[in-house]
């Protein structure tokens, strides 16, 4: 699937398959586990790719609650950092809606804090999280809007679906964004 890409209030949104690991972006995240064990899915994709730095690093600063996001370097990646946005206490745990839109929230912090112009995120709570791809696209898409409409240094945001299953429900819920 080709790359689908909208401008929302000055900060262009793209949609697109492929590995996180892989996005010419300031941060990407890694939808985390509060001990900050970089295990599998998106977090152990980002470990082989960017080196086993980035999760020993990011254990120096665990716990971090659901809610709340850290940064680290990011190792062999293209990205200058890795930002580590709990969407579960422990690993391989189902989780809620509530968690994703927390997930969300801090990582967004996160990268204010750091200045960064540019993110990707991956699925946020697709994997071991259990959630349905298009709950998960939509909480993501809303706490990406209602964080850019409170003013933001962000010009670009990249959603990566690892599978078209993911990309297509991204896509879906950004098109029919107001």
């Amino acid at each position: 699937m080709a790359n689908f890409e909208r401008t929302y209030k000055d900060v262009k949104i793209v949609v697109t398959t492929g590995d996180i690991t892989r996005q010419k972006v300031d941060a990407i995240v890694n939808p985390a586990n509060s001990r900050l064990i970089m295990g599998g899915g998106a977090a152990g994709a980002i470990k082989r790719a960017g080196g086993k730095e980035i999760e020993d690093e990011a254990v120096k600063k665990a716990p971090v609650p659901v809610g709340k996001a850290i940064a680290t370097g990011a190792g062999r990646l293209e990205a200058k950092h890795v930002i580590h946005a709990p969407t579960m206490k422990m690993p391989a745990m189902r989780i809620g809606t509530e968690n994703v839109k927390l997930a969300m929230k801090g990582a967004l912090e996160c990268a204010e804090q750091l200045g960064i112009q540019s993110i990707a995120f991956p699925g946020m709570g697709t994997g071991v999280g259990g959630l349905q791809l298009g709950e998960a696209a939509a909480i993501m898409v809303k706490a990406t809007k209602k964080h850019v409409d409170s003013g933001t240094c962000l010009k670009e945001m990249v959603f990566v679906g690892f599978r078209d299953e993911l990309t297509n429900a991204l896509k879906k819920v950004v098109e029919e964004a107001p």
